[in-house]
């Protein structure tokens, strides 16, 4: 007797191997893993079951190694009834989100560094480029920050220019994370 159902699926007589479903099982720990690493405003964008969830809020409460590395176990076992490629996908999209995020703080770190250097030289083309932003708060605030950097003052100027810079050059792909917390 032959099944017709795996006839077009080559390998598919045989069930996986050992090994293949440890790799699997692996794989599902390392994903639920980084789930409970992730701040929870992040894990409430996921498409995740009550279980999951309840896994996840009971491994971080965890405090004892054994306790937590069992507890990762039974949250890769339930990660079999979740949409692996689903959250897969999120979790691409967020570190893309992040990437973009990081590349936007560092453009706004050389700019502020670029005009700290340069001065007026620096700020001609910017304002240029966003004839918005306020040329005398800028060079004030330039003054200001070299001033402290001469006399060995904490940078409260040039952290003031940063944020400044960031809330006026927004980036353009809708962000959403709250860079202040990143800040210098």
């Amino acid at each position: 007797m032959h099944d017709n159902e795996f006839d077009d699926a080559p390998g598919n007589n045989e069930p996986p191997s050992k090994s293949a479903l440890k790799r699997e099982m692996t794989a599902l720990q390392k994903l639920g893993e980084e789930l409970a690493a992730m701040p929870p405003s992040r894990l409430a964008q996921l498409t995740l079951s009550e279980e999951i969830i309840e896994a996840i809020n009971l491994y971080r409460r965890l405090k004892q190694r054994e306790a937590r590395r069992r507890q990762l176990q039974f949250i890769g076992k339930q990660m079999r009834r979740e949409d692996v490629d689903g959250i897969t996908a999120t979790l691409a999209g967020f570190e893309q989100q992040d990437q973009l995020f990081r590349q936007h703080f560092h453009r706004i770190e050389a700019l502020r560094d670029s005009l700290l250097r340069d001065g007026d030289q620096a700020l001609d083309p910017l304002l240029e480029e966003h004839p918005g932003l306020d040329r005398q708060f800028l060079r004030q605030t330039i003054r200001q920050a070299k001033q402290e950097a001469s006399r060995g003052k904490p940078p409260a100027a040039s952290r003031k220019l940063f944020r400044y810079l960031r809330e006026q050059l927004a980036p353009t792909h809708g962000d959403s994370r709250d860079p202040a917390a990143d800040d210098e």
